[in-house]
């Protein structure tokens, strides 16, 4: 697979389209439900002449889950959100008709039957290290280059992630404190900055005619929970809402994130885990706090950096999804 391995702003290069290498590309959304700061799309508006985004309600996923399940309703009412992005950032430059492809079926069917009726020539997504995943997308690759299309996958759901940080004798951690160490000797403000998508989105290309967008639960399998009920609001829109709500109280965190009673905790962790929430626009605003002396934010810091260590483990070692980090801890026997 081709990872993108260009640097994310190049402000003097030209934006003519006689410059781009594609005339078609397809944007892939998966855990990074939202139209801003992201990574492959940023890349491909770049990078093609015309460009569509689609995400996959990916039965291999979905097949074996409860009919209520609020994973599912908090994906489906955030991508009513993207949608709505899209449509926003192709209207500030005068592009109408733009909006999100659904599809709801077999991923690896799904993506490349997409591609050939988009004639793309180029399919951009980010990194998912999720073992399936990953076989999921080699698989995709080879499917995608029998056809002449080319798969581009870029960094976008962590900080630091894979081999960005390893020890000093050139291996993995595998633990906590040294990675955090270094995790913050290497942070300088580049690895903070937003995607500057909308300066490009003037690539959004029109939706096809007979698309009709975000599916209802009922029409994938699914059926409303209470999420709402919760005060969990969804989409890129709530994540935003959240993040600003969190930052009043963020001096706090260190001394009340395990009380939910007085809403110590972020309450982002879906909003991260789905990418509603840009992971950089998150770790800014945890940096710029701990960096004035807030004790809150750098206990919330030291959580993002926890996050791209468990994922920096999970590339490395796909078997803890299944099994014990370390062997031995399997052989325990515990007490039910």
């Amino acid at each position: 697979m081709a990872d993108i391995l260009f640097p994310r702003h190049t402000p003097h290069v030209s934006e003519a389209a006689a410059d781009k290498p594609y005339d078609r590309a397809l944007v892939w959304l998966r855990r990074d439900l939202r139209a801003d700061d992201h990574a492959a799309l940023y890349h491909a508006l770049r990078r093609a002449r015309r460009v569509w985004c689609a995400f996959v309600f990916d039965r291999a996923v979905l097949d074996g889950l409860p009919r209520q399940d609020r994973r599912v309703e908090f994906m489906r009412d955030s991508l009513v959100g993207v949608d709505a992005e899209l449509r926003a950032l192709a209207a500030s430059h005068g592009v109408e008709g733009v909006g999100l492809i659904v599809r709801h079926g077999a991923a690896g069917d799904a993506l490349p039957a997409l591609a050939a009726a988009l004639r793309v020539q180029a399919v951009f997504a980010n990194h998912d290290d999720d073992p399936q995943a990953r076989a999921r997308d080699l698989e995709l690759h080879g499917r995608l280059a029998d056809t002449g299309v080319a798969l581009h996958l870029a960094k976008d759901h962590l900080i630091f992630e894979r081999d960005e940080l390893l020890t000093p004798g050139g291996r993995p951690f595998t633990a906590f404190a040294p990675y955090r160490n270094a995790w913050l000797r290497k942070l300088a403000p580049f690895y903070l900055e937003a995607y500057p998508v909308g300066r490009h989105a003037a690539a959004l290309a029109p939706r096809p005619a007979g698309e009709v967008g975000v599916p209802a639960l009922a029409e994938i399998g699914f059926a409303p929970t209470n999420l709402h009920q919760l005060r969990l609001p969804t989409g890129p829109a709530g994540a935003r809402e959240m993040l600003a709500e969190f930052q009043e109280h963020i001096d706090h965190y260190h001394r009340t994130r395990e009380f939910p009673a007085v809403r110590g905790p972020s309450y982002l962790g879906p909003h991260l885990r789905f990418g509603t929430l840009s992971v950089r626009r998150a770790a800014r605003a945890a940096h710029e706090r701990a960096a004035a002396g807030s004790r809150g934010a750098q206990a919330w810091l030291a959580q993002l950096i926890r996050r791209d260590f468990f994922h920096q483990v999970l590339h490395h070692h796909p078997q803890v999804v299944t099994q014990s980090f370390k062997p031995a801890y399997d052989r325990i026997r515990w007490e039910r």
